[in-house]
């Protein structure tokens, strides 16, 4: 996950950014304009980051001088770009046919960020800057209490992975949903605030504001993501089928249930199945179980030095907060892992609580995508407002990429985390695939399912909030087939417990879209550059990868999304590339499912 509070600019020098001789401003009154805003827009926000970073990394009970901070230094943001002076300007502009594309692009991004700041109704504004920074202390500070003592996220996630028994299993999963509690009345003001804010610009409600930034409309950023899950959805009842069969034996349970309970599955809301399944010869955690948590950051950033970036600068080793707290620290973090870039030029941060185990050594590799990213789109070439991912999704496309490579057995034998089985061949084409499809396969189900749905119901319908809870889960067991242990009322939010509802609201079809760029982008890699199978890669130390991974991050945003994806697989944005990947499971899962019972419909809108 990539952390901005705004889109991403980056700092210029006192002098101003100088267009190159290409990019020759049509009218100087424009370019004088971009230059002056950028010049105090960086200076906002490299101020608001560092007041947010504190607030992520600092939470302590009873003490609220970091949230005032943050909430200051977001406001004096909200104020500027917000101004009627930035959007009668921009509007002005805009409507001249002298632009050149990366003036038109930035003036864009000006209206567009003025639209979530309104200086029009400047205390919708202000009251919402304060909701956002109240919710984000009431989330992380959260105290989660199991068995009378204090746990972290990270002890319950652990817990689920491990625990046999299905009572404790229902008794840590329904601790996980207690900070929904508190979250429930933020949230609704958050709901109403946000909707406020750009209506004032004239969206209809903040989901279709932030489903704009793709140049699309509500229905059809619905309507992309509902064919993603009916291009999948035939693995996807395989898979569903295949785990209400494994669970109960693992649970020694005699009935094999319609739909998955939702405390048996290793993830508080479902997203991720994986670690239901260990891969012969791919025991990860046992292999870095010994390592230590700087081990698994420091490998991380080799494989990218190994495909001819550079190493990261100084900085992000002495002020990123890469581990976690310890259990009886009287201060709390954002437990959330997230990249930032700080005073978007050198330094740049991740916030992270890592600890050696496969997990972590995924998203280890993860996080540092984004980092890489934002080190390779901030070049003179771009101009700073246009210093973001080619979308949002391509910054979630290219991090899960490099983590889902960093996973993949030929990668994971040639960094000698582990031996080659040569017992383990046979087993090798379809065991790590099927962990695989547990893990990016589900997360489609979640993402274009419940939470888009969800996130659209509330913004855009104005889902009563007496019926949040009820809504939720009708939206679990439609998409994802899961079901919860007996009535979760409308005292509890369920869905407020996902940190992204609170923080970083109605754009989750990022990472679902960011897996349909990924496959498409892997795909291409495998077969066109590394002429290796997609199922079995090792970009490690082939500087062919980085070259190829850098012409896409270089242009930033300065280049439409389409062209970029078009330009680098020669395709349009669609998923055929995962069900090409996926196919061999598919038809393994129909062989091993042939005398099970199937309990969702056999089509996805039946």
């Amino acid at each position: 996950m990539y952390k901005m509070r705004a889109l991403a600019a980056i700092a210029i020098m006192a002098a101003g950014f100088n267009c190159t001789a290409q990019n020759k401003p049509a009218t100087n009154d424009v370019q004088k304009y971009l230059d002056a805003y950028t010049k105090t827009y960086v200076k906002l926000y490299t101020q608001e980051q560092e007041a947010q970073w504190r607030s992520n990394i600092e939470i302590l009970a009873k003490d609220s001088s970091n949230v005032i901070a943050a909430r200051k230094a977001d406001e004096a943001m909200a104020s500027f770009t917000g101004s009627i002076e930035n959007i009668e300007k921009s509007r002005a502009y805009l409507k001249r046919t002298t632009l050149t594309p990366l003036q038109k692009k930035q003036l864009e991004f000006i209206l567009y960020t003025a639209a979530n700041n309104p200086q029009t109704i400047p205390a919708v504004v202000k009251e919402r800057i304060k909701a956002e920074n109240e919710q984000t202390q009431t989330m992380y500070g959260f105290h989660y209490h199991l068995d009378g003592k204090d746990v972290s996220v990270n002890d319950i996630d652990n817990m689920l992975k491990t625990e046999k028994d299905v009572n404790r299993r229902f008794h840590i999963w329904e601790v996980s949903k207690h900070v929904g509690i508190p979250l429930k009345k933020g949230l609704i003001n958050l709901r109403n605030l946000r909707n406020q804010s750009v209506q004032a610009l004239g969206y209809s409600d903040f989901f279709s504001y932030q489903v704009s930034d793709y140049g699309m409309t509500t229905d059809e950023m619905l309507a992309l993501n509902d064919q993603l899950m009916r291009d999948l959805y035939p693995l996807y009842r395989e898979l569903h089928t295949w785990i209400r069969y494994v669970l109960a034996a693992t649970y020694d349970q005699q009935q094999v249930p319609d739909y998955i309970p939702a405390h048996w599955l290793p993830n508080r809301w479902g997203q991720d199945w994986s670690s239901v399944l260990d891969v012969p010869g791919m025991d990860l955690d046992g292999a870095l179980k010994h390592k230590s948590a700087q081990w698994i950051v420091k490998d991380a950033e080799q494989m990218y030095v190994s495909l001819g970036f550079d190493p990261l600068p100084a900085t992000f080793w002495k002020k990123s907060s890469l581990y976690p707290y310890p259990d009886d620290s009287a201060v709390k973090k954002n437990n959330h892992a997230s990249a930032w870039h700080m005073d978007l030029n050198k330094d740049v941060r991740s916030l992270m609580s890592v600890e050696p185990n496969a997990e972590w050594y995924e998203t280890a590799h993860h996080e540092l995508g984004h980092i890489y990213y934002y080190m390779t789109y901030s070049n003179p070439s771009v101009p700073p407002l246009l210093r973001q991912g080619a979308n949002r999704a391509y910054h979630e496309a290219l991090g899960t990429m490099m983590g889902l490579a960093a996973m993949q057995r030929p990668f994971v034998y040639g960094r000698g985390l582990i031996k080659p089985d040569p017992k383990a061949a046979e087993i090798d084409s379809i065991l790590p695939l099927l962990k695989e499809a547990l893990n990016t396969v589900v997360f489609i189900y979640f993402s274009s399912g419940v939470m888009t749905h969800f996130e659209k119901e509330m913004y855009a319908d104005t889902l009563p909030a007496d019926q949040f809870n009820k809504r939720w889960w009708e939206l679990v067991k439609k998409y994802q087939g899961i079901v919860p242990q007996g009535e979760r009322g409308e005292n509890l939010c369920d869905a407020a417990t996902k940190t992204h509802i609170n923080d970083d609201p109605a754009q989750y079809y990022d990472y679902a879209l960011s897996y349909e760029i990924l496959y498409q982008l892997h795909n291409h890699i495998a077969k066109k550059i590394l002429h290796q199978s997609p199922h079995a890669t090792n970009y490690y130390g082939h500087k062919e990868v980085g070259d190829f991974l850098k012409k896409i991050m270089y242009p930033g945003a300065s280049k439409d999304w389409r062209q970029v994806l078009k330009q680098s697989t020669g395709d349009e944005l669609n998923g055929k590339a995962m069900v090409e990947y996926f196919q061999p499971l598919y038809k393994w899962l129909q062989q091993n499912n042939a005398t099970r019972n199937y309990t969702l419909p056999e089509h996805m809108d039946d």
